[in-house]
C-alpha cells in the first residue's frame, strides 16, 4: 500500500515528521518497507519568469530566452514552443541534477551561452509523456522558490507491507483511522454531499444478481451529461505521487476513490449497456471476453461476470471490459459499487495470471457496509469535475445482511496474556479509539462490536491483540520466562528405539520411512481378513490424493511397495527396515492408540555379488537370525517359535509367530505368494513384525554377568531317529528338563533326510556341553547326566537313537 504524509495529514492533524510517522505505523503492525521523500534533491530547480523569448540566430527550431529566477537574469537556450514571454516556468540551474542522474552544466548551444534548462513533467519525473516545457499557472508563485515546494509537491512517499488480514488498510483513510487511534486525534471524515436530481436511479438503469452467494450486495448510480475530459492538476499530481497514472477525469476518480477508501469502483459507458441493465452471473464454461488490456480471455464457471442484457461487459472484480469502457464521448454512466466474495475473486485473478488494485483489495476482503459510502463519494467528484447530473438515489441491491458480530471480552484476561495492568477504563478507551462498540456487561465482561471494516476481528483473542497494539507493543514490561527445569536426557523408551535401530543396522539393515498415509485397499492386498482391526483405518478428513486419505494400521505394505521399487530399479539385494507408528482406531472420539512397530524385509543374496563367494540368497533362518540377535541383546528371556499362530500374509509352512512367554510380540515368515503378486514382487521375501511396546516391556535393563568357569567342558553327541513333525524345541526342551546345572550349552549340530532314512522321520544329532562352576566332572559323573537325558528323549519323545 502506497500513501502520501501530506494526504494523510487531511485526515488526521498530527505532528510528526516523515521519520517518527513511519515508527509509529510500523509498531502499530503496518511496517513501512521504504520511505521516498518526493522533491528532495531538486531544490535546484525552481520558478522563473520568462521576461524575452526570441528566434536563436543560428537554430530554425531553438528559441533564446532570457529568464529571471529571482535573483539574476539568465540566457536559456530552449526547443519547446509551448510556451511565450511572461509565463512562469520550472528552470533547472546549473548544478542541478535531475531523474537519470542528468546534471546541469553550463554549456554552448550552436554558439549561444545556455545557463540552464527549462523542464517539461517528464523531465522532473512528474509524468510518463509531456508535450512541452511544464508552464505554471499564474497564482503568485515568489521567483527563485523551489518548484516542488511552490507546487506542494514535495512530500514523502510510504510503501506499507500489510498483512493479509489488515485488508481495512489498504486506503489512506484505513491507515489515517489508526494513525487518530494511536495519537488520541480526531478523525476527520470526508464529507459527502451529493446533489440529486428529482428522477430516481431506477427509472434509468436496472441491477440483477443471480448468484448472490459470489455477489451479496451491489450498488449502482446513474450520472448523466458527464463530460469527459483531463483531470484537474491536483488530481493528477495525487494519483502519479502513488504511482497511478492519469487516464481521464472519471476513471481518475474511481481510482482516487479506490485509493482513499479502500472500495474498488468501475464506470460503465451507460450507451454501450444493452438495455441498460446489469446482469451479475456466473460465467459459462469457454465463455470469451475482452478486457480492459486489449486481451481476450477464456471463463469458465467460477468466474462471474458483469453483464448487460446481452453479453458480459466486466470481469467482476477484477477488470472492465473494452465493450464498456468510458471513452471521449461518453455523457451517460453507470457506476458500480459492489461486494463480490474474496475467494472466487482471488480464484479467477490466480487462474488469468491477472492482478489489479481492484482484485488486490476485492481478494482480501472490502467493508461490505462501505459499498454505497464510497458510491456517492464517487459520484459526488463525478458531478464536480466531470459536470455530470446524478440522479436520486443509489439502485443498492443487498439480499443478504449479516448481523453484525458481537464478541464477549474479559479486560482481566487480556491484562494476564498481554503481562501488563491496565485499568478497565483504559481498555475500554483504547476499543473506542478503534470505533469498537462496547457495552458493559453485569458480570463484568465487555461485549465489544466491531466495525464492519475490521473483517479481522472475530474472537476474542483479537481484541486482546488490538489493545496490546495500540498501547504499544514497546511498552510490554520485558520478564524472563516461567519455566520449569527438566532433563533433556532421553527416556528409557527413547533409549530403546536407539539401541533397536543400532542392532538392526549392525545387522546390516537400511532402515526406510514411509508416509504415515496410505490407501484403504492396503489392508486387503495383506489378505486381512474382515474382521481384522487393521482393516478399520482412520480416514483423513482432506486428503491430499486418495492414495494418502487413511492412516496406517501396520507398516507391512509401505515396507512391500518400497522393495517392489527398489527390485524394479534393479536393486535386487535388500535388507530394510522401518521402525514408525501405526495409528489404530480406539472406541469413541477418542485419539487413536499410536504404537511403534518394527518391520523389516529381505530379498535377494544373503552377502552380495562377489567373485570369492558362492552366491547364497536369504531365507526364512536369515530373517529368524536377526530376530533372535535383536532379542538377544535387548534382554528378552524366554522366547520361543510358534507355527500355529500366523499371518494371512506370510506363507503357510514357512512362517511362525514370536512369544516371550505367553506374549506374542511379533511374527516372521517368507510372504505368501498371492501377497508377493499384489505387491508385483516376484522373488521370495521374507518379513519380520514386532510390536516394540511388548518388546519393552518383556526386556530386562538389567543384564547379569557371570564370571567363566574355570574348570574345563566336556561335550557328548547323541544321534537320533525323530518324526519330521516333531519340532527341534522340543527336544531341546526336553534336554533341559533334566535340570542338571552341568549342562552348559545345547546345540543341534545335523539334520539329515534321504537315503538309509525310514520315511517320515529325520536324522538329528544334538552336542551337549558340560562343565562345573566348582570342580572338574569325571567320565561317570558326566555319562550319568548323559544316561538321564536319553532316557528322557526316549521316553518322552519317542526318539530312537542311532
Amino acid at each position: 500500500m502506497k500513501v502520501t504524509y501530506n494526504w494523510l495529514q487531511e485526515y488526521v492533524d498530527f505532528n510528526l515528521s516523515p521519520d517518527q510517522l513511519a515508527d509509529l505505523l510500523t509498531m502499530l503492525g503496518l511496517e513501512v518497507e521504504s520511505m521516498d521523500r518526493l522533491g528532495e534533491g531538486f531544490d535546484d530547480v525552481v520558478v522563473a519568469l520568462v521576461e524575452e523569448k526570441r528566434q536563436h540566430p543560428n537554430a530554425d527550431k531553438l528559441s533564446l530566452c532570457r529568464v529571471n529566477n529571482g535573483k539574476e537574469i539568465l540566457d536559456v537556450v530552449c526547443g519547446a514552443q509551448n510556451f511565450r514571454q511572461g509565463d512562469r516556468v520550472a528552470l533547472a540551474q546549473v548544478g542541478a541534477t535531475l531523474p537519470g542522474d542528468f546534471k546541469i552544466k553550463k554549456s554552448k548551444i550552436r554558439g549561444e551561452e545556455s545557463c540552464g534548462m527549462l523542464c517539461s513533467e517528464k523531465e522532473l519525473g512528474l509524468a510518463e509523456e509531456s508535450a512541452g516545457i511544464m508552464v505554471l499557472p499564474d497564482h503568485g508563485h515568489v521567483l527563485g522558490t523551489p518548484l516542488f515546494t511552490a507546487l506542494g509537491l514535495k512530500d514523502t512517499l510510504f510503501e506499507i507491507g500489510l498483512t493479509p488480514n489488515r485488508a481495512d488498510c489498504l486506503s489512506v483513510i484505513g491507515i489515517a483511522r489508526e494513525i487518530a487511534a494511536k495519537l488520541s486525534l480526531q478523525f476527520k471524515c470526508p464529507v459527502i454531499n451529493v446533489n440529486e436530481l428529482a428522477e430516481t436511479t431506477d427509472s434509468y438503469i436496472d441491477v440483477t444478481i443471480d448468484d448472490s452467494e459470489l455477489c451479496p450486495r451491489y450498488s449502482a448510480r446513474y450520472i448523466s451529461g458527464c463530460k469527459i475530459d483531463r483531470s484537474p492538476e491536483w488530481l493528477v499530481q495525487r494519483l502519479n505521487s502513488i504511482g497511478i497514472r492519469s487516464i481521464n477525469n472519471v476513471v481518475d476518480i474511481t481510482n482516487l476513490v479506490m485509493m482513499e477508501m479502500g472500495q474498488p469502483l468501475h464506470a460503465f459507458d451507460c450507451d454501450q449497456l444493452a438495455e441498460n441493465r446489469i446482469v451479475v452471473r456466473r460465467a459459462g464454461d469457454g465463455e470469451e471476453f475482452i478486457t480492459l488490456d486489449g486481451q481476450q480471455r477464456t471463463l469458465v464457471s467460477d468466474d462471474l461476470v458483469i453483464c448487460d442484457a446481452e453479453r458480459p461487459v466486466a470481469l467482476a472484480g477484477v477488470m472492465g471490459g473494452q465493450n464498456s469502457e468510458i471513452g471521449d464521448s461518453t455523457t451517460r454512466i453507470l457506476l458500480e459499487s459492489a461486494f463480490f466474495k474474496p475467494a472466487a475473486i482471488r480464484k479467477t485473478s490466480k487462474r488469468l495470471g491477472l492482478h489489479t488494485e481492484s482484485s488486490h483489495r476485492f481478494e482480501r476482503g472490502i467493508d461490505i457496509e462501505g459499498v454505497t459510502k464510497a458510491l456517492d463519494r464517487a459520484a459526488s467528484l463525478i458531478a464536480e469535475l466531470a459536470g455530470g447530473s446524478v440522479a436520486k438515489g443509489a439502485l443498492d441491491v443487498y439480499p443478504g445482511k449479516s448481523e453484525p458480530l458481537s464478541i464477549v471480552f474479559r479486560p482481566e484476561l487480556a491484562n494476564q496474556l498481554i503481562g501488563i495492568d491496565l485499568a478497565r477504563a483504559e481498555i475500554i478507551d483504547i476499543l473506542n479509539r478503534l470505533e469498537f462498540r462496547v457495552v458493559e456487561d453485569i458480570d463484568g465482561a465487555l461485549n465489544v462490536e466491531p466495525p464492519s471494516y475490521r473483517i479481522d476481528i472475530e474472537r476474542e483473542i483479537d481484541l486482546i491483540e488490538e489493545v496490546a497494539r495500540l498501547h504499544g507493543f514497546d511498552k510490554i514490561p520485558t520478564t524472563m520466562p516461567m519455566a520449569r527445569i527438566t532433563s533433556d536426557r532421553p527416556s528409557i523408551h527413547q533409549q530403546f528405539e536407539k539401541r533397536v535401530r543400532s542392532i538392526l543396522v549392525d545387522n546390516g539393515m537400511n532402515e526406510i520411512i514411509n508416509f504415515s498415509f496410505t490407501y484403504p485397499a492396503a489392508a486387503c492386498k495383506l489378505l486381512l481378513d474382515e474382521s481384522d482391526p487393521r482393516r478399520n483405518a482412520i480416514k483423513l478428513t482432506n486428503p491430499l490424493i486418495d492414495e494418502q486419505s487413511v492412516m496406517r494400521t501396520t507398516l507391512l505394505p509401505g515396507v512391500l511397495e518400497t522393495v517392489a521399487r527398489n527390485i524394479s530399479f534393479r536393486s535386487l539385494d535388500l535388507k530394510l527396515f522401518e521402525m514408525r507408528r501405526v495409528y489404530l482406531p480406539t472406541v469413541g472420539d477418542s485419539m487413536p492408540y499410536e504404537p511403534i512397530f518394527i518391520v523389516g524385509a529381505l530379498t535377494g543374496s544373503r552377502d552380495g555379488d562377489g567373485w570369492c563367494r558362492p552366491k547364497e540368497m536369504v531365507d526364512f533362518y536369515d530373517a529368524k537370525g536377526v530376530i533372535e540377535s535383536l532379542l538377544q541383546q535387548l534382554g528378552v528371556r524366554g522366547v520361543s517359535w510358534v507355527s500355529d499362530l500366523v499371518e494371512p500374509y506370510y506363507h503357510p509352512g514357512k512362517s511362525c509367530s514370536i512369544m516371550a512367554g505367553r506374549d506374542c510380540i511379533g511374527s516372521v515368515g517368507e510372504i505368501h505368494p498371492t501377497v508377493q503378486e499384489n505387491f508385483g514382487i516376484d522373488k521370495p521375501v521374507y518379513c519380520f513384525e514386532l510390536d516394540f511396546e511388548k518388546i519393552v516391556r518383556s526386556s530386562k535393563t538389567k543384564q547379569s554377568i557371570t564370571a567363566p568357569s574355570r574348570f574345563p567342558d566336556s561335550t557328548r553327541d547323541i544321534a537320533m531317529l525323530v518324526p519330521t513333525s516333531l519340532q527341534s524345541d522340543k527336544i531341546v526342551a526336553c534336554i533341559r528338563s533334566v535340570k542338571a546345572k552341568e549342562i552348559e550349552h545345547i546345540q543341534i549340530f545335523d539334520l539329515y533326510c534321504g537315503k538309509g532314512i525310514p520315511d517320515g522321520f529325520t536324522s538329528i544329532a544334538v552336542r551337549i556341553r558340560y562343565r562345573s562352576y566348582e570342580r572338574t566332572l569325571t567320565e561317570d559323573e558326566i555319562g550319568s547326566i548323559h544316561k538321564k537325558i536319553i532316557d528322557s528323549l526316549i521316553n518322552k519323545l519317542q526318539v530312537t537313537l542311532r
